[in-house]
């Protein structure tokens, strides 16, 4: 048994010796928050509280706001917490909050304060059921099949504050379920995702499993119908406490325990558990849509999106929309695209103007988040063309690091804050991803740069967008499935790179299928009259292509010039 114990991973020790609801028993009244040690970080996180050894005084506090949806009450509530304590809010890219600079003084308190008024902060972070998200138009607008709120409801009563759960997971999982047809924003990241699909005419749920910041969730060929909802989510969490992986910590979430015993295993695992035999998957009911600022909803009244401050209300924004809704009788929710909707407005008059052109862009904490490397929030309107982006309703990722909780690779384009010297003496810059088809789960994007200083950032996002402008394609993802994903990815930016070295603007050509590496390269020389390869090799040229035109700094001692192109016959 000793032996056991000392295989699994840091965590599951501390869980071992003390399970993190005896902890929260026994520990949390007379805690020190400042005086913590490595296992009270730990077990802290399982109540929605987190701080680092490196800031030792300041924490943050995250609230679970189940579906997204919260009252008008709660709202001005948090809105007055914030102001007193002198507090940051943010959204999440979970439809729930997170409150920065939190003195150690006022943990107890503030903890208190939260809960009392079902401002859950438990099992906000650590191993556990996160906030379970869902479409903000949930059960209002044309889209709407399946009204979902009350499942949500009934999954998170389930696991909230039940000694078997709480921090006991192998890692955390993230659950989305949506009973529309078209989505502000795709839930294929999810560990678990119960899509909207249609079996003999009746409306029901699709389930796909191991989504993950950087991965799609796979189809798992089973179809549920509303009632049996919440039996299988039994199963699963059931499932995946009882075989999930206890050891290596990098490979412990779902996806990893599908790569390892496959996808029919898990489901027969859960079938076990959910003690009936699973129905195959229906058709699913996913579509585009483009939304606007005003939704016409269901009752002929619409909402309103305020878009945020790339996720950031001060209180007195927040009192402002609390006051708007409780005066037109309006409901208030988070989406996760971290926005505010005001759920019932009678025209379509804006109350008040929005700060920022946002509505398209999640970018995680940013430099409010000790792993982040670059100020997302503070500098998205420098590095990034929001026009273009708000016009065309381009889905943008921001993640500060490659946690991904912006979300990159389910975006059209997204972006990872690094630090490099690999161009000079930059203050750093972004990896660039493009091209994920996201809607219906197909892919993830994938990597156009491994690197673009900031200083080029701008121009280089402004070219990729004026390239789909050119295309004529409708919405970025129909670009990105008739063109951008026929063609290799270093062949991709290598075209990127010659646009911009060349300052113009040729398009690709539409392809049925993936082109040959013979035909990219003939492309690319009868299309740019200074194309080179180095080596005959696309990776070796884009290299030192990039060096070239974005060494900011002084001359780079290891760049060398492209050698003299390779025809190719």
């Amino acid at each position: 048994m000793q032996e056991l114990e000392q295989k699994l991973n840091k965590r599951e020790r501390y869980k071992a010796r003390l399970k993190p609801y005896d902890y929260f028993v026994k520990e949390f009244a007379t805690i020190d928050f400042e005086s913590l040690g490595e296992g009270d970080r730990y077990y802290l996180q399982d109540f929605g509280i987190f701080n680092t050894d490196f800031l030792e005084d300041e924490f943050t506090i995250r609230i679970r706001v189940a579906g997204g949806r919260i009252s008008t009450e709660q709202f001005t509530f948090l809105a007055d917490i914030v102001n007193k304590y002198d507090l940051t809010l943010v959204i999440t890219a979970r439809a729930g909050f997170q409150l920065h600079d939190v003195q150690a003084e006022d943990v107890h308190k503030l903890f208190k304060l939260l809960n009392d008024n079902e401002l859950i902060t438990w099992q906000s972070f650590g191993d556990n059921i996160r906030n379970i998200v869902t479409d903000v138009y949930d059960g209002v607008n044309k889209h709407a099949k399946i009204e979902v709120y009350p499942l949500i409801k009934q999954m998170q009563d389930y696991i909230i504050k039940n000694p078997k759960y709480v921090g006991m997971l192998p890692r955390r999982v993230s659950i989305g379920i949506s009973g529309n047809s078209a989505n502000a924003n795709s839930f294929f990241a999810n560990d678990l995702y119960f899509a909207l699909a249609k079996k003999d005419e009746v409306y029901g749920f699709n389930v796909y499993m191991g989504g993950k910041n950087t991965e799609i969730a796979q189809d798992a060929d089973i179809f549920l119908l509303y009632e049996e909802v919440f039996d299988f989510f039994k199963a699963f969490v059931e499932t995946f406490y009882t075989h999930g992986s206890r050891f290596s910590r990098s490979k412990t979430r779902l996806f990893y325990m599908i790569e390892e015993m496959g996808l029919d295993k898990l489901k027969a695992l859960i079938e076990d558990v959910y003690n009936k035999p699973l129905n195959k998957r229906a058709e699913l009911q996913l579509l585009h849509a483009t939304f606007e600022e005003f939704e016409l909803l269901d009752n002929n009244k619409y909402a309103f999106c305020y878009q945020t401050d790339f996720a950031r209300l001060t209180p007195k924004e927040m009192r402002q929309i609390s006051d708007y809704a409780n005066t037109h009788n309006a409901e208030i929710r988070l989406g996760i695209d971290q926005n505010i909707y005001i759920i019932g407005v009678d025209e379509k008059v804006a109350p008040f103007d929005s700060p920022a052109l946002s509505s398209t862009i999640v970018a995680c904490a940013g430099n409010l988040c000790p792993y982040a490397v670059w100020s997302i929030k503070d500098e998205s309107a420098k590095y990034l063309p929001l026009q273009k982006i708000y016009a065309h309703k381009i889905k943008v990722g921001f993640s500060g690091c490659a946690k991904g909780c912006g979300r990159h690779r389910h975006t059209d384009i997204g972006l990872i804050g690094l630090k490099t010297n690999n161009f000079g003496a930059t203050d750093g810059g972004a990896r660039v991803f493009i091209g994920a088809e996201h809607d219906n789960g197909k892919s993830v994007a994938r990597q156009l740069f491994s690197m673009v200083p900031f200083v080029h950032l701008h121009v280089t996002i402004t070219l990729v967008i004026e390239l789909f402008e050119k295309s004529k394609y409708k919405n970025f993802q129909l670009y990105a499935h008739h063109i951008l994903n026929k063609y290799s990815e270093d062949f991709l930016s290598l075209w990127h790179l010659y646009n911009l070295k060349n300052k113009t603007l040729l398009t690709l050509p539409k392809q049925e299928k993936a082109l040959p590496c013979k035909e990219e390269k003939q492309l690319l020389f009868a299309s740019f009259a200074n194309a080179e390869l180095i080596e005959d090799d696309f990776k070796k040229t884009l290299s030192a292509l990039a060096k070239e035109l974005w060494t900011v700094a002084g001359k780079d001692p290891h760049y060398k010039p492209p050698m003299k192109r390779v025809n190719v016959r």
